[in-house]
């Protein structure tokens, strides 16, 4: 049997997680719906203020390089 290498782990984690994480957005979609709640338009700017705030946080921690070179070279 192969033994998990850690981008094997990391695939294999990350993707649970994201899947996890993108089912809670449609969780949170439902909440949209105006004929089962009501919010203002202060409280919709704050959960996406909040969330667009950590995913920023949780991006960088990745340390994402942009190439500074136009072309492109694997």
């Amino acid at each position: 049997m192969l033994e998990e290498t850690k981008n094997m782990k990391f695939k294999r984690v990350a993707t649970k997680r994201v899947k996890d994480i993108l089912k809670k957005f449609d969780l949170l979609e439902n909440c949209s719906n105006k004929s089962h709640y009501q919010y203002s338009n202060e409280e919709v700017i704050k959960i996406f203020s909040t969330l667009e705030k950590r995913l920023k946080e949780v991006k960088a921690t990745f340390k994402i390089e942009k190439n500074a070179s136009k072309d492109f070279t694997l």
